[in-house]
């Protein structure tokens, strides 16, 4: 569940919740009674794994690098040789 900070708007008091996507936000100062207001703070984001860093992409790992390759070979037919066409027949 995300954190959420809140200030009062009234006495100034400032504290953190635990609460979830679905709760309503808060609106009164348990201290003071107060309006309090939400508070957007930066967001702490951890970036695990590979591909993440600009050095992670530059090395010369065999799996980054592209791999010269033969053509594959012309697929086999059934007929053994070359087709010719049958002498006309004479008249």
């Amino acid at each position: 569940m995300p954190t959420y900070s809140y200030r009062c708007r009234t006495c100034g008091d400032e504290f953190d919740i635990q609460q979830s996507f679905s709760d309503d936000p808060l609106a009164v100062c348990e201290a003071c009674g107060g309006e309090l207001r939400k508070l957007f703070n930066s967001v702490g984001v951890v970036f695990k794994g590979s591909g993440f860093y600009r050095n992670d992409a530059r090395g010369s790992s065999p799996s980054l690098t592209a791999k010269k390759t033969d053509p594959a070979p012309a697929p086999k037919t059934d007929v053994p040789g070359p087709v010719t066409a049958a002498p006309p027949a004479a008249s």
